[in-house]
Parts: structure tokens; C-alpha cells; sequence
């Protein structure tokens, strides 16, 4: 707000945060309200990944330029909305209904819960390897800090010739990223402990 700026806020894992003294949303912040916009959505909590919906916050707090002349955001996006989009279709509106009903949610939560043991799984199994990492705890992904001072894409080779695993090179998220490399704990109990034992055989 100090700064003329819009800030926006992707809280696409909410639902993974499982610290309560954690925000969940950028609007439990104070002065949020006037200065961001937050988009959620269905992907990661519900598994919408392809069906393509969500949803965005737009404060009528928050404030904008247009024609030189300051104007709540609120009132250019919803122009925008009715105007150039013809919404989520009729079906994919009812599945994200769906989500957030309460079978919806306690399903949700159960699969978030199923991915979040997968992560703690992951942790547990490459630090036994010796890998220093991070994450994992609020997101379903491990960053692991590669060896011998090799690079993420070096270390990416490494991992898929010697024990056929696939990553995330850290340096594909921009300069700071590079030297890590990202796992994901979005499969089956299964493939994470062939994963760990894979990796463990070979880096360990």
C-alpha cells in the first residue's frame, strides 16, 4: 500500500497449511484488504488439474488506474468478467460446488492428508540418504539441495540415469532455484517408496 502496489496472491495450497498460526489467506493480514487480490484454486485442493476453475478475490477496497483516473478494481474486473468471459461450464460449476460441500471437503481433506504422509515419507526417507532439504510441511513438495555443488539440470541427469526418477530441475523456477532440485508428493504410496528406495540405493 506504501508503495502504490497490487499485490497478487496465489493460494492455490491453503489446504495444505496445517499450522494455525499460519495465514491461510493473505486477508488475514492486516491492510490486505486494501493493497491485494487472491486467487484459489481447485487444482491442488480438489484435483481440478486440467477441468481448469477457480476463483478471485477482488476487494472493492482496492484501488486501480483507468483513463488517468483512480477506480476500484472491483468494478473493472467485474466489466472484464461479464463482458469478455463466458464462464466455467456447467458441469465443472457443479463439480467445484461439489468440493467445498461437506463430503466435498472432508474428502479433500482426506487426500491432502494422504499426499501430506507421501511428503513426511519423502523427508524421512532422503534424509536417511544424507540430503539436506526443505519444504514439505505446508506443500506437498521436498527441495532437495543437489550434490557436489552440481547443478539442478547436472543433478536432474543424475537422478534419471542411475535411478530412473524424475524431478523438478530448481533452476526451471528462476536464478535462485538453481543447485535444487524439486519432488513432488503427488503420487501413490507405492511409487514414493520405490522412489526413496531408488534414490536411497544410489545416493545413500
Amino acid at each position: 500500500k506504501q508503495n502504490d502496489t497490487v499485490i497478487l496472491f496465489d493460494a492455490a495450497y491453503e489446504g495444505y497449511i496445517s499450522d494455525p498460526s499460519l495465514p491461510r489467506s493473505i486477508y488475514e493480514i492486516e491492510g490486505a484488504r486494501d493493497c491485494a487480490l487472491e486467487l484459489r484454486s481447485f487444482s491442488k485442493r480438489a484435483g481440478f488439474t486440467g477441468v481448469r476453475c477457480a476463483f478471485m478475490v477482488v476487494p472493492k477496497t482496492v484501488m486501480g488506474m483507468a483513463d488517468g483516473k483512480r477506480t476500484p478494481l472491483n468494478t473493472l474486473w467485474a466489466r472484464r468478467h461479464t463482458t469478455k468471459f463466458n464462464g466455467a461450464s456447467y458441469i465443472v460449476q457443479r463439480g467445484a460446488a461439489a468440493a467445498y460441500s461437506p463430503a466435498g471437503l472432508a474428502q479433500a481433506n482426506e487426500q491432502i492428508a494422504f499426499y501430506m504422509e507421501n511428503a513426511r515419507l519423502l523427508r524421512e526417507g532422503l534424509g536417511g540418504a544424507g540430503f539436506t532439504m526443505f519444504g514439505g510441511l505446508h506443500a506437498p513438495y521436498i527441495w532437495l539441495r543437489t550434490r557436489d555443488n552440481a547443478s539442478s539440470w547436472e543433478f536432474f541427469d543424475q537422478l534419471l540415469t542411475k535411478a530412473q526418477v524424475v524431478g523438478t530441475p530448481g533452476a526451471g523456477f528462476g536464478p535462485g532455484g538453481e543447485g535444487y532440485f524439486r519432488l513432488s508428493a503427488f503420487n501413490s504410496r507405492a511409487n514414493i517408496e520405490e522412489a526413496i528406495g531408488r534414490i536411497k540405493r544410489v545416493f545413500a
